[in-house]
């Protein structure tokens, strides 16, 4: 399973960033799961009310992020499904969302959570989509790395960074 070694993340400072999500509309379950597992994160995270885009599908992503980064948002999560078929569509628009959304993270700075998922079958989605029985919540997850790496590049900047030594060399436990 892809979770195995993930890091056990205590993130605090969420409550004076702003986070939007940028969700595909493709795999209404998978993508119902992965949005709530997302709003739950950023709940437990205490960002306060998150900025929410719906776009048609995943290919969509990444001219959202650019958008939603560009009006100032502390970190951007973008969520979608891909699930392989018979035809290289599958490589084609995974390629380009992964190549997009990494684009709109290193020009702008801001983070990208990547909560894309890709692969083979609709099960595999929704054994990640953090369902009731599922194994991972990509959602939750998506959300936060996001706001932790936010929560970091705060520390990091001069302008807005923490109001101790302590909080810039732990803003993420």
């Amino acid at each position: 399973m892809s979770g195995k070694g993930a890091p056990e993340l205590t993130v605090r400072g969420g409550e004076a960033l702003r986070v939007a999500v940028v969700a595909a509309q493709w795999h209404t379950t998978v993508m119902d799961g992965l949005l709530a597992g997302a709003l739950r994160a950023l709940e437990d995270l205490g960002v306060p009310e998150p900025t929410l885009v719906r776009v048609p599908g995943s290919f969509e992503l990444p001219v959202a992020a650019r958008a939603l980064a560009a009006e100032g948002h502390d970190a951007v999560v973008a969520l979608g499904v891909v699930i392989r078929g018979g035809t290289p569509h599958f490589d084609y628009v995974c390629q380009g969302v992964t190549q997009g959304l990494t684009q709109v993270s290193v020009t702008t700075g801001v983070p990208v959570g990547f909560g894309v998922l890709t692969c083979d079958t609709e099960e595999q989605a929704l054994d990640r989509a953090g369902l009731p029985g599922s194994v991972e919540d990509k959602g939750h997850e998506a959300v936060t790395a996001a706001v932790a790496t936010a929560v970091t590049l705060r520390a990091l900047r001069p302008t807005a960074g923490p109001r101790t030594r302590s909080e810039a060399a732990h803003p993420v436990g």
